[in-house]
């Protein structure tokens, strides 16, 4: 016996909905590693395609079905290729693919020497009609020291920990490592996982004599993404944990660059 396919029922709401799928899939996932060629990793994948009036549901199986189809590999071009088998295989005209994951950097503390992985947030966002578009963000923790504090203080300052997001579009690849040095270099000072007692003094240190405003941050990324050819579109988002208020302080840019011409 045939079971009746209610998704593909016809229905006469006349109302098309933008997006709809499956959200969560938590799926072992490859990306590519700068150093390493690539990184096996655990990523959160959302995956949704548009629906025209006319239909009542989407089929969900089908989606996973694309996921496995591609055992995980999320390249730009494979991510793409993703893309076009669910608008084949779900009749869409619109397609979208959003993977969030962790991603490990090796890093050195500065006097030490001793390494140890630092952890990442990435995020890949995905979208295809007529045309493909790719937009990478990294989240990335750093190390803030208020320059107000330091100015008006006798004994010290305050500093804590923050986090810059940064998300891009481009022409050419930009690795998450790029983005990862963008952001700490333009922080008081990055975060490592181990420091021994003179690495800790030399952060500390260096933290102290470069302050930062979230306001300073944003706009030193900014500057060093102008620079970058391969970046055509950037977004930058700095959130300050504050270590001497209830609440969070904040600093936004989004910037076309050819706009910016």
């Amino acid at each position: 016996m045939e079971l009746p396919d209610v998704q593909s029922e016809r229905d006469v709401r006349n109302v098309y909905i933008d997006k709809v799928g499956v959200s969560d899939i938590i799926y072992p996932i490859v990306v590519l590693d700068k150093t390493n060629d690539y990184q096996n990793t655990v990523g959160k994948i959302n995956m949704y395609v548009d629906l025209p009036k006319d239909f009542r549901g989407t089929h969900m199986s089908r989606f996973v079905e694309v996921l496995n189809a591609h055992m995980g590999k999320m390249t730009i071009q494979n991510m793409e290729r993703i893309l076009d088998d669910m608008k084949s295989k779900l009749n869409a005209e619109v397609s979208h693919l959003e993977v969030e994951f962790d991603y490990f950097v090796m890093r050195q503390a500065p006097i030490s020497k001793i390494s140890s992985y630092t952890p990442y947030k990435a995020k890949f966002i995905s979208k295809k009609d007529k045309n493909f578009d790719f937009i990478l963000e990294v989240i990335v923790p750093v190390h803030t020291l208020c320059p107000c504090s330091k100015e008006i203080s006798e004994r010290g300052a305050h500093n804590q920990r923050a986090k810059a997001d940064i998300s891009v579009r481009m022409n050419k690849i930009v690795w998450i490592e790029d983005l990862i040095d963008v952001a700490e270099s333009s922080a008081s000072a990055p975060l490592f996982t181990l420091l021994k007692r003179e690495d800790e003094k030399y952060v500390t240190e260096s933290a102290y004599d470069n302050p930062k405003f979230v306001e300073d941050i944003v706009r030193d990324i900014s500057l060093k993404l102008e620079r970058d050819e391969r970046i055509t579109w950037y977004n930058i988002r700095v959130t300050s944990y504050e270590s001497i208020h209830p609440h969070n302080a904040y600093a936004c840019h989004d910037q076309w660059k050819e706009l910016a011409k």
